[in-house]
């Protein structure tokens, strides 16, 4: 653990909210802003004395569908640059899914921003409480069980390899597609069955369920013509998804976009990969 430090925590969903009780309860001076329906947090009014900080922690993801911050447990709104403005050249700003604005006013304002869910150690975990997520949303959708369900995992990167064997340890018959050899001859290495992305239109027809992991347009109106009536689609991708949803709400295919998971179904768990990646940013850079 870090000496104690001074951090802010700046806007966010329940994970934020734990990330601040967690710094806490690791000794340090924890002030938090934009976050007061989080639950047991005292927030500031204002940003002054943010220039003191040692970390600036902002959301996950940074910024909202609108580009301002992502406030999700605050009632106001606020741009990022009355943020950064606040701050003081040189000092530390963490934040997750940093986009190009984000960078370029992090840039203009002299600060060091890093981008925490850009570090191995956090999107590896974080597969975790969203692989779980994910079960539960099928769990509770499907009007069959997992077990013996025909499931489909599209991708088999960090999340696919979390997510596929926990389905078929819960007795699903798994497939995966994935665009890369590699990637299908690990699937097929955990035990799961694979084929081309390239393909993927050919087979779709006999799945209960199918998993898009890919952040890419996956599943078009080819793909969604193709799938099996009845059939359940939870998207995990991250904006813009890969699935177009108007037309498959004219085809009346039901898609669940599933977005933050790791924030709804296990925020302490999440908060606290969230505190250890930002504890070794700043190991790293000596802070």
């Amino acid at each position: 653990m870090l000496r104690t430090k001074n951090f802010w925590v700046i806007g966010g969903d329940p994970r934020q909210a734990a990330l601040a009780g967690l710094l806490a309860d690791d000794g340090h001076g924890v002030h938090t802003f934009a976050l007061e329906q989080g639950e047991g947090l005292a927030c500031e009014k204002t940003l002054e004395g943010i220039g003191l900080a040692d970390c600036v922690i902002l959301p996950l993801p940074a910024v909202d569908g609108e580009g301002r911050l992502n406030t999700p447990l605050s009632a106001g709104t606020y741009e990022l640059g009355e943020i950064l403005e606040a701050m003081r050249p040189g000092q530390l700003l963490c934040a997750g899914m940093a986009g190009t604005g984000l960078k370029e006013l992090a840039e203009g304002h002299r600060l060091i921003l890093r981008d925490y869910f850009a570090r191995e150690e956090l999107a590896v975990l974080n597969a975790i409480p969203t692989a779980e997520g994910a079960i539960q949303i099928a769990l509770e959708e499907l009007p069959v069980t997992l077990h013996d369900a025909r499931v489909l995992v599209v991708g088999f990167g960090r999340l696919g390899r979390a997510l596929a064997p926990r389905l078929r340890a819960l007795g699903a018959r798994v497939w995966v597609a994935a665009r890369s050899y590699a990637q299908r001859a690990m699937a097929e290495g955990a035990g799961v069955e694979a084929e081309g992305l390239e393909r993927l239109r050919e087979w779709l027809c006999s799945f209960d369920l199918v998993i898009n992991t890919v952040p890419a347009p996956i599943l078009g109106v080819e793909e969604l013509a193709a799938l099996k009536e009845g059939a359940l689609v939870i998207d995990l991708a991250s904006r813009p998804g890969g699935v177009d949803l108007p037309v498959a709400a004219a085809l009346g295919v039901r898609v669940i976009w599933a977005l933050s998971l790791p924030g709804k179904v296990a925020p302490v768990t999440s908060g606290r990969y969230i505190k250890d990646t930002v504890y070794h940013i700043m190991e790293e850079l000596g802070v």
